[in-house]
């Protein structure tokens, strides 16, 4: 191993569970992506989309994962995830996964710490509502202060922001898949968006206080976006100067790595055959400066979104997994 060489993934596992009777099962899913985390050969691993098992006396804990990360080198990494409000157990659903090679000297989490949920009154709610609610994201975030070789702090943060599926409104759809009025569709449509921009907007107030402490700081945001590099949820967390208008914030910009690989392979999710480039890894300037390219390993990414294409046919995951290499 090159002691100078640090190599930063996120990868999306699509719903990492174990439940009965599932299928594809938890070892036919293992099969295929256990050599997919080999490949990655990475020393930080931000996972999102990891589910908590169930075993009778026991709180809740990350059981399928374990499995997926028996017989490779991860299985002995620092771990940090997300947890219930209580500590005492992780989620039922989509948890986010930290894993370090080296020490994790510290971690949080956090949900409207630094913004409060906004109020919304739905205007196409059957029936239609008297009064504002408030609009709450589905996920905190997940922080890591991690030490790296030489005493270095490297600030790592796992993200996954609310997809682009419209949020449901009381009263407005026929069944799972059919609404009952485009108007209705829309106001899904902007509630969904609402928590994405929202917690993009927490995400980005936290990052600046990581900067009030320390302009220098070495920042790295990793995760599933659900939006693309030029959409607002990832441009709120950037703060390029061109949208700040303010070159002194300049040092407080977070740049996307993909930008260096090549745009007809810049993409994580197929959708409807189109590629689209929804995970990410943002760096500050000063990891930038130790910056030596990106990876996205796509090669055999399927797309879920064509007609017969099952979970069963492709027990992989839907999205592929983003790598960053610096050399420190």
């Amino acid at each position: 191993m090159n002691n100078n060489k640090l190599r930063i993934a996120t990868f999306n596992l699509e719903n990492l569970d174990d439940k009965p009777e599932q299928k594809p099962t938890l070892e036919e899913r293992i099969a295929i992506m256990r050599p997919q985390l080999l490949r990655l050969d990475a020393d930080i691993l931000c996972l999102q989309e990891i589910h908590g098992q169930e075993e009778e006396g026991q709180p809740r804990r990350l059981l399928a994962l374990q499995q997926l990360l028996e017989e490779t080198p991860y299985s002995d990494y620092y771990q940090a995830s997300t947890v219930t409000q209580d500590g005492k157990q992780v989620y039922d659903k989509r948890n986010l996964v930290i894993l370090s090679r080296f020490e994790i000297i510290e971690h949080e989490q956090f949900k409207h710490k630094y913004a409060k949920p906004p109020l919304y009154q739905k205007v196409t709610a059957i029936p239609e509502e008297e009064e504002a609610k408030q609009v709450s994201w589905e996920r905190p975030i997940l922080h890591a202060r991690i030490k790296l070789p030489g005493s270095q702090i490297l600030e790592v943060i796992n993200i996954h922001l609310k997809s682009k599926r419209p949020d449901n409104i009381p009263g407005q759809k026929v069944n799972h898949y059919t609404w009952k009025s485009s108007s209705g569709w829309a106001e899904g449509f902007f509630l969904s968006s609402m928590k994405r921009v929202g917690q993009a907007l927490e995400m980005r107030i936290f990052i600046d206080r990581l900067f009030d402490a320390n302009e220098d700081a070495l920042i790295a945001v990793c995760g599933d976006f659900n939006a693309e590099s030029d959409e607002v949820p990832v441009q709120a967390i950037c703060g390029d100067v061109e949208s700040t208008g303010n070159h002194q914030l300049a040092k407080r910009v977070l740049i996307p790595c993909e930008q260096t690989i090549p745009e007809s392979s810049r993409f994580t999710l197929l959708h409807r055959g189109k590629g689209n480039m929804l995970d990410h890894l943002l760096v500050s300037r000063m990891l930038l400066a130790h910056y030596k390219g990106a990876e996205i390993h796509n090669e055999l990414l399927h797309d879920e979104s064509i007609a017969f294409a099952s979970d069963e046919k492709f027990p992989e995951s839907d999205h592929a997994p983003v790598i960053a290499e610096f050399n420190l």
